[in-house]
């Protein structure tokens, strides 16, 4: 569910890009009217908005944005206008060719995104910035990490919620006799169940393999694999198990100790205030004795905050 809180009415997105105009004008930017707008506008409303700014002043809203807009409030608001597939494209993009290559954010993307999305995700890379994403992701991963990444971009896999649990027995028990069960791990096992299968299946697969074996398959890739190529098995079995579990853990490990990690902050408020927020919230409750809409308020400031509590909404 959604965390996302638009009018009632739906708003005349031409309206929405004079009032965004009229912001920009002057000494400074009206950053209130800003969030007003942008933080309570849906995919396809934000996009109408952009057309009607770009048809009416000749120019691109991100653009104007960009110059008028600083710091973390202006990276986070420039991930949030763009649609949610142009979005993961720019995530990966900076992940994989930015100052300072980041390949767990980029292994977040692709290993918790569903073949679908992929497919559009990928279609945006290309035309955005001018490369192929499984390019690029060879040139930066290496070894079973990257053959992991690229058999999940290719591999399509079946979105559905129905599941064989005869079908999960059988991959649970080879999936230990791949790793626990001898000396050394068989990887390429663990490549082709984990990018072949779907998101129900790897869930039914686990249950299974804890039942069997009374350890969780979790435990079993940590005790087996390591590194990046260990993090996207973990978060293949932890987003079929539980999405929400698994953002609300990104989150709370963004924000603890010294330190804000920032990036990772605003990617999964931006990624997922459309999708499920709300989930994420309940399950951050749950697991850290706090509510989201707290720590983020405790951890960013000014209109960075302002923005951001918007998209995460208020505890109900």
């Amino acid at each position: 569910m959604a965390s996302l809180s638009v009018p009632p009415v739906p708003t005349d997105p031409r309206r929405d890009a004079v009032d965004l105009h009229r912001a920009f004008k002057g000494l400074g930017c009206d950053s209130t009217t800003v969030i007003a707008i942008l933080a309570h506008r849906d995919a396809s409303q934000r996009a109408l908005i952009q057309h009607h700014y770009m048809a009416i002043y000749h120019q691109d809203l991100l653009h104007r944005l960009a110059s008028e807009l600083s710091g973390n409030h202006k990276k986070a608001v420039l991930l949030w206008v763009l649609d949610p597939a142009t979005r993961d494209a720019a995530i990966l993009h900076q992940a994989l060719n930015g100052d300072v290559t980041d390949m767990r954010a980029a292994t977040e993307v692709v290993c918790s995104r569903t073949p679908s999305q992929m497919r559009v995700v990928r279609q945006a890379y290309l035309s955005r910035f001018g490369g192929h994403l499984e390019q690029h992701v060879a040139a930066r991963a290496s070894g079973d990490h990257q053959r992991l990444l690229l058999a999940y971009l290719r591999c399509p896999r079946y979105e559905g919620p129905e599941a064989d649990p005869a079908a999960g027995a059988r991959d649970a028990r080879e999936l230990y006799r791949a790793g626990e069960r001898r000396l050394g791990t068989d990887e390429r096992t663990f490549i082709r169940i984990f990018s072949e299968r779907s998101a129900a299946h790897m869930a039914s697969v686990a249950a299974a393999y804890h039942h069997m074996y009374d350890r969780s398959l979790e435990q079993a890739v940590k005790s087996e694999t390591s590194g990046n190529f260990g993090f996207g098995l973990l978060t293949i079995i932890r987003c079929a198990e539980s999405p929400a579990k698994y953002f609300a853990k990104v989150l709370h490990k963004a924000m603890k100790g010294l330190g804000t990690n920032d990036t990772a902050l605003m990617r999964v408020v931006t990624t997922r205030a459309e999708v499920d927020m709300q989930y994420i919230k309940a399950e951050y409750h749950r697991s850290y004795k706090r509510s989201l809409a707290d720590a983020v308020h405790a951890e960013t400031s000014g209109n960075y905050r302002t923005f951001l509590l918007s998209l995460v909404g208020r505890d109900r």
